[in-house]
């Protein structure tokens, strides 16, 4: 799946994406950390005002591609609409695990 992601460094990518649907209320947010941790990502999940969920990730091109595959299927109890990928570079700093806010 060709994504449009940032380079950060020489082996890592970063991800920003809103994911629009169900997506609130249906364990989302933690499905989501468990799949960036089982792809060894960094960053943060939240929800947002409008209903949809904003993610931010950071890791291999390869395990953010699995990632975003996943994202747009999400877990069982979401219905996924779309996934935005958010243009732009991103200047927050790099972290150390995956966590929702």
């Amino acid at each position: 799946m060709k994504t449009m992601m940032n380079p950060i460094d020489a082996d890592m990518t970063m991800l920003r994406a809103t994911v629009h649907g169900k997506v609130q209320g249906v364990g989302f947010r933690a499905a989501t950390v468990q799949q960036a941790r089982l792809n060894d990502l960094t960053g943060w999940v939240r929800n947002a005002p409008d209903g949809s969920v904003e993610v931010l990730a950071q890791g291999s091109a390869d395990a953010i591609d699995n990632f975003l595959s996943w994202l747009h299927k999400g877990p069982s109890r979401a219905h996924v609409d779309r996934v935005d990928i958010v243009d732009g570079y991103v200047t927050e700093r790099y972290f150390k695990h995956f966590e929702w806010r």
